[in-house]
């Protein structure tokens, strides 16, 4: 193969890596547009699934929390929005030290409020239901142009959205206005 051909196919290959997609490209008008609620999964954690035995809220320690490279995802998340410049109006996080920790790395300028609905419900799924209605029932007060980030858990987010999250990725929703949500988009980082 001559070297002009390998660079062109080296290229080729580059772009979709430089290019944002379109399906991001509409996620991101779509915030432009405002009335859009980020449903975001928080950031990378130290390796593990759900958090250890005995754990505790109130002591961050007994938690899986965020790893460096989760820190640095956060903040890079809320870069992309500062950089575009979309307005995040309210910034609410279930308890959880790495979905607080989250919400205050990406959106420093926003105090996170703890919303006990977006709690995870990983261990005990006999609140699922109720608490997936009460994040619904709250979105539809949500109007064009503010938007709202709700950092919480995979199982919340697939519970709402209907569909799976990785850590540190969004699926953007709107109010449907008949208590439901739309998902118009996902936005992923890192």
């Amino acid at each position: 193969m001559n070297l002009l051909r390998r660079r062109t196919l080296l290229f080729a290959a580059a772009l979709p890596l430089a290019r944002p997609s379109h399906a991001e490209d509409a996620a991101w008008a779509e915030l432009a547009r405002g009335g859009v609620a980020v449903l975001l999964r928080h950031a990378a954690t130290e390796p593990g699934i759900g958090d250890p035995p005995g754990f505790r809220l109130d002591d961050c320690r007994t938690q899986r929390n965020l790893s460096a490279a989760g820190r640095a995802q956060a903040q890079d998340f809320g870069k992309q929005f500062a950089t575009r410049g979309i307005r995040v109006d309210r910034v609410l996080t279930s308890r959880w030290c790495r979905c607080v920790d989250t919400a205050k790395l990406a959106f420093p300028q926003r105090e996170p409020q703890v919303f006990a609905p977006l709690n995870s419900f990983f261990d005990d799924r006999s609140t699922a239901a109720r608490q997936t209605a009460e994040v619904r029932a709250a979105l539809q007060a949500l109007r064009p142009p503010q938007n709202w980030v709700l950092v919480s858990h995979a199982v919340n987010i697939a519970a709402l959205a209907g569909t799976s999250v990785s850590m540190g990725e969004a699926v953007l929703v709107r109010p449907d206005g008949d208590a439901g949500v739309q998902v118009v988009g996902r936005l992923a980082v890192g």
